[in-house]
């Protein structure tokens, strides 16, 4: 399998994933880039995967499906551009000799979904959309805090090989953000200057890895008591888990 991210308008990636005859593809906000790739590849596009209902992340959407005839898979509960397989949690969509299952995590949208595949390669893979970035979170548009919490919990769950396919290159501002919360954290200072190499090379710095977020994520570590620490120092006011994480969300909302 090989999985590559295609750039699209100034900070997104369309990720595609294929078998080097068939492909899939995640949350094709321009078919350009899309059409583009399979005809250099030689490829028949497969399934159209989509996380949420930003146009970002659909607005090609109906053009690769009238130009190819792919299987369009999206959210149960969001506005989407018809006709779609609609899946909720529990789902699973099978492509490329693959079974990916599907999982809700609402907050960023009310109704987002993510795929999750056990073996690509001999490592999982997930496509988080915009729940999840490397050093971040997605900002939270009609979820709720609890609800983004709970979200991120079940992805942290997860195995820590898992490779993390977020929809957005974010990682060197998301890495200011977090380094400000954790000055201390060695293996956040250490990602941060790599991350700031593969930039400066022109690279990009997905997918990410599920071991390495937990080890220099805020958002998947706003119980560890330095983050805790922190986060007071900007709001004293927050008390319990899911307040903490509200304001360690509206901290960085804030942050210039």
């Amino acid at each position: 399998m090989k999985l590559i991210p295609l750039p699209a308008f100034s900070d997104n990636y369309i990720w595609l994933l294929h078998d080097e005859r068939h492909a899939l593809v995640v949350d094709p906000g321009d078919a350009q880039p899309v059409l583009a790739a399979l005809q250099k590849f030689n490829l028949q596009l497969q399934a159209i995967l989509v996380t949420h209902h930003h146009p970002d992340h659909t607005g090609g959407v109906a053009a690769l499906r009238e130009a190819t005839g792919a299987t369009v898979y999206g959210p149960q509960h969001e506005v989407m551009p018809e006709p779609l397989t609609r899946l909720g949690q529990g789902a699973q969509v099978q492509s490329l000799g693959l079974r990916l299952d599907v999982l809700e995590v609402p907050g960023h949208t009310a109704g987002h979904i993510a795929f999750y595949c056990a073996d690509v390669n001999g490592a999982p893979l997930l496509f988080c959309g915009d729940t999840l970035f490397s050093a971040g979170c997605g900002r939270l548009f009609e979820g709720t805090p609890a609800q983004m919490l709970a979200s991120l919990d079940s992805l942290a769950a997860l195995p820590d090989a898992t490779q993390i396919c977020c929809a957005h290159e974010y990682t060197l501002s998301n890495l200011k953000f977090a380094c400000a919360v954790e000055p201390g954290n060695a293996a956040l200072s250490d990602y941060a200057a790599a991350a700031q190499r593969l930039r400066a090379a022109q690279q990009g710095t997905l997918p990410s890895n599920l071991l390495l977020e937990r080890r220099i994520n805020p958002f998947l570590r706003s119980r560890q008591p330095d983050v805790i620490r922190a986060v007071r120092a900007f709001d004293a006011s927050a008390q319990g888990e899911v307040a903490v994480f509200a304001a360690l969300r509206q901290w960085k909302n804030e942050f210039q």
